[in-house]
């Protein structure tokens, strides 16, 4: 019987973290620092794991091992998206992340391209999203003098805005801003500056200065153009497509009836409750739920007042 594969995942505490994840969404935090809810993930350094059915105990990444047909038998040999949220109780590092090709060859696991769908922020919150060096030279010479003032670009954001972050992109989010994250299966962060601060034992963490130059991009980060439809009880944005995956909005009022078009979905509910109907069983659906709906999931319906976060990985 096709049926959704619910997630229980895991915490990372961060030097930038806060408490955001318990009060927004009612989660277990570990600590008062915690920074990052790694909520669909098989990536080694936080594997979800199944929590209903007949998979129930399985690592994501053992069961996309295993069966493969649940994922409409995908090429790619590992898991390929990581859905996030991130408390940003302060300024994260600026970084950048690395492609395919740098990673693959530096890192030994796939590049980090990203977006962010920002869930809520604090008066006046920002975030850096790009430099202003027209050279790679100036880059480096700018990074060497630590102008970060005339360096990098600040933007103010509020709920509801996205941002598209590809690799090769300079950022940092701020404080004040709780995130959801949908990235490449990856962890590898390349960090610029990190506003000279000190951990608990008053170490400065690693920068990664040679690899930052070598993979940041020269020029304005541009953004996606989200794309809307509104039919009956469902308002549909896309967020973003691109090579690696496609991000949507769900907004549903009521009952609304759905059909597959990808080989799964990954979903995140981040407001209201509801029902998920699948070949007549239900399951109910709340703020702070994360599931996928694997391939042998042909039609389902959802009732209810939600706002849900949708992906799904794009292969050749």
């Amino acid at each position: 019987m096709a049926e959704p594969l619910f997630l229980k995942s895991q915490m990372h505490e961060k030097i930038w973290g806060g408490t955001k994840l318990r009060d927004t969404f009612g989660y277990d935090i570990p600590s008062e620092t915690t920074g990052e809810y790694w909520a669909i993930s098989a990536h080694p350094n936080g594997v979800s794991t199944i929590a209903n059915g007949r998979y129930k105990g399985y690592g994501l990444d053992q069961l996309y091992h295993d069966h493969k047909d649940l994922f409409g038998y995908p090429k790619s040999e590992v898991f390929p998206l990581l859905t996030k949220i991130l408390d940003a109780n302060d300024w994260l590092s600026v970084q950048v992340h690395p492609n395919d090709s740098y990673a693959l060859e530096h890192e030994g696991e796939l590049g980090k391209t990203e977006c962010w769908y920002v869930i809520a922020a604090d008066k006046g919150a920002e975030i850096i999203y790009g430099h202003n060096a027209k050279s790679k030279e100036e880059l480096e010479q700018l990074i060497k003098e630590s102008d970060w003032d005339y360096l990098l670009t600040k933007i103010p954001v509020k709920a509801g805005d996205f941002f598209y972050v590809p690799s090769g992109t300079m950022h940092a989010i701020g404080k004040g801003i709780l995130i959801l994250e949908t990235q490449q299966s990856s962890d590898t962060t390349y960090r610029v500056y990190d506003f000279e601060r000190k951990d608990k034992k008053g170490r400065t963490r690693d920068l990664h200065l040679k690899q930052s130059i070598d993979v940041l991009t020269i020029g304005k980060p541009a953004n996606s153009t989200p794309a809307r439809i509104i039919s009956d009880n469902l308002d549909l944005t896309t967020l973003v497509a691109n090579a690696f995956f496609t991000v949507y909005k769900w907004q549903i009022k009521g009952q609304v009836d759905f059909q597959r078009t990808a080989s799964y979905l990954l979903l995140s509910v981040l407001e209201g409750m509801g029902q998920l109907t699948i070949e007549g069983e239900v399951y109910p659906i709340r703020k702070g739920d994360h599931f996928i709906l694997p391939n042998d999931v042909n039609c389902w319906t959802i009732t209810g007042k939600l706002e849900l976060i949708v992906s799904h990985p794009n292969e050749d």
